[in-house]
């Protein structure tokens, strides 16, 4: 099954998951980002990115290379801000809401505490009732442990 492993991240917990499972799955990688940084430290940081997701904002993207058709399964990957899934995902999936109905999806969220809502979040703006499989990861670049891989590979395998 053709897969893409479309992801944003901020402090780099995303992306090192991203490409773990991109190429775990043998899947393209499609990293996108907002073409306004949000602040990435401080209480800027916290107070722009929650501000976001709370109040659902679709930010403008960067350009990125995307074609629906090219691909079965869609795994997005995301940081949770404010216990919901980052706004340039939100971007992301409006930009290509045509060209995602009837694919299959995946999502994994990098947190530092609880994922609050944010799967329940992802699966209702997507229009799907579940996700093929879901996986939620404690700053795994930040503070590695021996567990991700393993938590990984078994989000990979249930994928395969």
């Amino acid at each position: 099954m053709k897969t893409a492993v479309v992801y944003y991240s901020m402090s780099g917990n995303t992306e090192m998951a991203a490409q773990m499972i991109a190429e775990r799955l043998g899947a393209d990688l499609i990293r996108i980002s907002p073409q306004k940084a949000y602040p990435d430290s401080g209480f800027k940081k916290f107070l722009w990115g929650g501000k976001s997701a709370v109040m659902g904002d679709t930010p403008a993207l960067e350009p990125y290379s995307f074609n629906a058709e090219n691909y079965e399964r869609i795994v997005f990957g995301t940081p949770v801000w404010a216990g919901s899934f980052a706004p340039p995902l939100r971007t992301f999936i409006k930009e290509n809401s045509a060209g995602l109905a009837g694919k299959r999806f995946a999502a994994f969220f990098c947190c530092s505490g609880g994922e609050g809502k944010a799967v329940k979040k992802l699966r209702d703006f997507l229009g799907v009732p579940a996700f093929d499989a879901e996986l939620v990861l404690i700053d795994p670049k930040a503070k590695p442990s021996p567990d991700t891989g393993a938590k990984i590979n078994a989000f990979c395998e249930s994928l395969k």
